[in-house]
């Protein structure tokens, strides 16, 4: 197989969040979020016991860890404002919190790298929470005021904006399949929560567009969406069954997303199937008018798997939600089994292809992409290092691979940030599976080292060639 050389304008860069990796969780007149929340309640619930509370001590470290992203050839990296931390809870600005940006985006700036800014990454302030959080309007009204507060704050410092990172997460974790607190098996619940959120981009998004025209935002600043978007598959000779399980996994993870983005309304098709099941959104006079500020100018991708789903064998849950699909076990599937996910590179590429025929006009870039795995440490050499090479560089690589043969084939895809440069902590999974092209010593004051794979994610960043 030939080298596979990017566009000399690909972008590499790092991919994180404030709340999993600034720490400093009172600092700074922080308010308490959903993790801080559940971590006090059940510190039990998180691996090893490790909460909220340390991230990978970025806050403290921010200088440094620009340098590294530097010196690694990365041009660019995406984090989020922690809203706790930038509003206080009367929902005015908080001046300790702004000051501490200000301070990490003029860190980045001199280490040469930009910082790709999102505004919610699941941590909603604990007190909103309480009010009933994406399910009550006047929440979503308060994300606006913290969005246009930080719009204001940041708009001559900030080119490239996000609303959300995978907003068909919290619906799904926290109120449907109830992995994440408050824990609720709530089908109904998680749709009504997934059209707040709906809003809220929506409406943030011309907040944007109203303060970038009165010269507030610079002009050259974008502001997009990041989801962590899943290509559907069935099984080979589907029923008509199976690929209407395909049908509603993609519009209910994906096509909601695309079409609130690209067309500023939701796919009228999975709307209508939800209300055949009785399940109604909170619609008001007007809401049509709220989504079609939606529309974005770029999008992020993450991407870890593939959905594999079919026709369920059953169509009511034992909560008495109803059920569109079950998993579909490929035998052909290869899985990073620290994770339980399935390694399939080729996903990526079926995505562009999507992008390319049914969205042709919008740009995008791979915001997340990565590998974690569990009990790295095994693999540390006698000089210290941890040798991840093995799994670590082909991962990226077959990737990578991918995106260059969508590029080549039409896809509008601008850029690379693989997430977790830096190891970090990982919500209640903390510090099990390490991502990381650069280790997170735990017993040495989170010290930062280089892993093995260090090297070769500098000289593809810098040489834009993936070597056979």
């Amino acid at each position: 197989m030939a080298n596979v050389r990017l566009p000399d304008d690909f972008f590499f860069g790092a991919a994180l969040s404030g709340p999993q990796t600034e720490g400093m969780w009172k600092a700074y007149g922080k308010l308490e979020n959903l993790w801080d929340l559940w971590s006090g309640e059940n510190l039990g619930a998180f691996y090893n016991r490790v909460g909220s509370y340390g991230g990978n001590d970025m806050g403290a470290r921010y200088a440094e860890d620009f340098r590294i992203f530097h010196e690694l050839g990365l041009s660019s990296c995406r984090t989020s404002i922690q809203w706790s931390r930038l509003m206080d809870a009367d929902g005015h600005l908080n001046r300790e919190g702004a000051d501490f940006y200000h301070k990490l985006l003029a860190a980045a700036r001199e280490a040469g790298v930009e910082v790709f800014v999102n505004l919610y990454h699941f941590d909603m302030p604990a007190y909103l929470f309480r009010r009933g959080g994406w399910d009550n309007r006047e929440v979503v009204e308060a994300y606006v005021s913290y969005a246009r507060a930080a719009f204001t704050e940041f708009g001559q410092e900030v080119e490239h904006w996000f609303t959300f990172n995978e907003p068909i997460v919290e619906p799904e974790q926290r109120y449907e399949h109830g992995n994440w607190y408050p824990f609720h098996h709530d089908f109904a619940q998680a749709r009504r929560v997934q059209y707040g959120i709906s809003l809220a981009h929506a409406l943030a998004v011309g907040a944007f567009r109203e303060l970038q025209a009165a010269g507030t935002v610079r002009p050259d600043a974008k502001i997009g969406l990041i989801n962590c978007f899943t290509p559907p598959y069935t099984r080979e000779n589907p029923t008509p069954a199976d690929l209407e399980a395909v049908r509603m996994t993609d519009g209910l993870g994906n096509r909601w997303w695309l079409d609130l983005v690209t067309k500023g309304s939701l796919p009228t098709d999975v709307l209508d199937t939800l209300a055949e099941h009785g399940v109604h959104l909170p619609v008001r006079a007007g809401d049509d008018a709220i989504l079609a500020q939606g529309v974005v100018d770029w999008l992020g991708f993450n991407y870890y798997h593939p959905a594999r789903v079919q026709a369920p064998k059953q169509t009511v849950d034992e909560w008495g939600n109803p059920v569109f699909s079950e998993e579909y076990v490929w035998p052909d599937a290869v899985m990073n089994k620290s994770r339980g996910w399935e390694i399939y590179p080729q996903g990526i590429y079926d995505f562009a292809m999507t992008m390319t025929h049914d969205y042709p006009d919008l740009d995008w870039f791979v915001s997340e992409n990565g590998i974690g795995i569990e009990e790295h440490h095994a693999a540390r050499t006698a000089d210290g290092r941890i040798d991840d090479v093995a799994y670590r560089v082909p991962f990226v690589a077959d990737h990578l691979r991918w995106i260059a043969r969508a590029i080549d084939e039409g896809a509008r895809c601008k850029g690379y940030h693989y997430w977790g440069v830096i190891d970090c902590w990982s919500w209640n999974n903390a510090f099990k599976n390490r991502y990381g092209f650069v280790e997170v010593d735990l017993q040495d004051n989170y010290c930062r080292r280089l892993k093995a794979s260090a090297e070769w994610l500098r000289n593809v960043a810098v040489t834009h060639v993936i070597e056979d």
